[in-house]
């Protein structure tokens, strides 16, 4: 007895060290060391499995490299079975071994399932998180982050039209995995939750799960120390789609966790269900990252989220006034516009903030109010002027359209106009002078550089102009 003891567990330990070599230690602690062998008879060495999600894992992903190791220690007629240890209770209360066999409440055995010839068996009772039944997963999604409530522009419309395909056949597109980043504030959030959403509405069976990356690193870390990483895997490989937001979080010095994301990420992909993924850089600038899990991120669609443009930035402050019933004057909404370029989600606590004031202290909603509320808030963005602020405080002035300062035509007034637009964007904005003469006229930065010496030169000279440009320069600073 004591010669078969020692055989069975002397070939099971060689057929590890070959496994660790092969699959890297964080693999062979989570999936192989929990293994215990049993026996070896008729040439078939005997594993016992703490799980049933064992034998599906590792027959989905390592069964190729069971034989291999098998036959190499048992010879071309050596095989492999399995038995199952089962907890005839609630799945999340079973813990992995930590001596020579697992731990479990009330186990039942298995019979031996040959590798060989293996049946698929439905798992019973799989992985349940905290407050979270297999059949009635919550999405975590907000249910005001709609399509409908998402302001749609040149600077989002790809990401968008992705999504809204997605959602009306989610995992069957090419863009599996989206990939969607952009800096803080422009709508990613928002974005996915919308195809999260419109997804559950087209197919309301289909479990879609929204998770931040913080959340599933502590979630993690709980698995890790419960010793249920297996489960915790499972959990989100039975996920139909997977939204996980601002994964630039698990970078660094998480590997494991990237790891198990990378088994997630490949059973999902690999059975067609939808996978979202939204960072605050692209692919190639994530830094700290599992090389094969950053290159996995590029086979879908990558899309970013731009700045939205003057245009879109009303749009989105009329569409957040309108779902809260509230007016503000064109001329508020306008300057908040022009005033806050670069992140929609400080256009929102702006109009917030207006309002506690108006709301407070009996205030009248104006633009003098705005200002206040803009630089005590938004002071970043305040000292930042943009240059349709500057060509509309221009054409305000004079009493013309910004479409007529950028019109065709060599009348006196409106070249005035245009060399002042573009002699107060180039004080007040950090532009090129290229873009500047792009957004007057389209004209190059040669034109531009000689409008604003004339402008300087005018403002020596010419007592009009120089009452022109001190007016316009109080009121671009209001």
């Amino acid at each position: 007895m004591d010669k078969i003891t020692k055989d069975y567990k002397r070939v099971w330990d060689d057929c590890l060290r070959t496994i660790i070599d092969n699959v890297g230690i964080e693999v062979y602690d989570t999936w192989f060391a929990p293994i215990v062998p049993l026996a070896i008879e008729d040439n078939t060495l005997l594993l016992e499995l703490p799980s049933h999600l064992y034998y599906e894992f590792l027959e989905e992903h390592y069964v190729n490299l069971l034989k291999s190791v098998i036959k190499k220690e048992l010879g071309q007629s050596g095989k492999l079975k399995y038995r199952v240890v089962m907890d005839s209770g609630n799945a999340t209360a079973m813990t992995l071994p930590s001596n020579n066999r697992p731990a479990v409440s009330n186990p039942s055995v298995l019979p031996p399932i040959d590798v060989y010839n293996a049946p698929n068996r439905e798992i019973v009772d799989p992985f349940i998180l905290p407050g979270i039944q297999k059949r009635k997963i919550p999405s975590n999604l907000v249910d005001t982050l709609t399509f409908e409530n998402y302001v749609e522009g040149d600077c989002n419309r790809l990401a968008r039209s992705a999504g809204w395909a997605i959602s009306k056949a989610p995992g069957q597109t090419s863009f599996n995995p989206l990939f969607i980043y952009s800096d803080v504030g422009l709508g990613k959030t928002h974005l996915v939750n919308a195809i999260g959403i419109q997804t559950k509405i087209n197919f309301p069976d289909l479990t879609v799960v929204y998770v931040t990356s913080d959340t599933f690193y502590q979630q993690y870390i709980e698995a890790v120390k419960n010793r249920n990483v297996p489960d915790f895997i499972y959990f989100y490989q039975s996920v139909d789609m997977l939204i996980i937001d601002d994964i630039q979080f698990i970078s660094g010095g998480k590997g494991k966790t990237q790891e198990a994301f990378f088994h997630i990420f490949n059973y999902l992909h690999q059975n067609n269900k939808q996978i979202i993924i939204t960072s605050d850089k692209s692919p190639v600038e994530i830094t700290d990252f599992e090389p094969r899990l950053l290159n996995r991120f590029k086979w879908g669609l990558t899309a970013d989220l731009q700045i939205p443009d003057l245009e879109t930035r009303i749009a989105i402050i009329k569409k957040k006034l309108e779902n809260n019933g509230i007016e503000f004057p064109k001329e508020v909404v306008d300057y908040l516009a022009l005033r806050i370029t670069s992140n929609t989600r400080e256009l929102e606590g702006a109009m917030i903030a207006i309002l506690a004031q108006a709301s407070l202290n009996h205030r009248a909603i104006t633009v003098e109010l705005a200002k206040e509320m803009v630089d005590k808030y938004v002071k970043n963005n305040a000292k930042e002027i943009s240059i349709e602020y500057v060509q509309k405080v221009v054409c305000d002035y004079f009493n013309i359209s910004t479409e007529t300062i950028n019109a065709k035509t060599r009348k006196r007034e409106i070249v005035q106009a245009r060399q002042l637009s573009m002699y107060f964007a180039k004080k007040y904005t950090r532009l090129p002078l290229s873009v500047i003469g792009t957004y007057c006229g389209n004209k190059d930065h040669a034109t531009v550089l000689h409008a604003c010496r004339t402008i300087n030169n005018l403002y020596e000279t010419d007592k009009k102009m120089k009452m022109y440009i001190d007016d316009i320069d109080k009121k671009m600073k209001i």
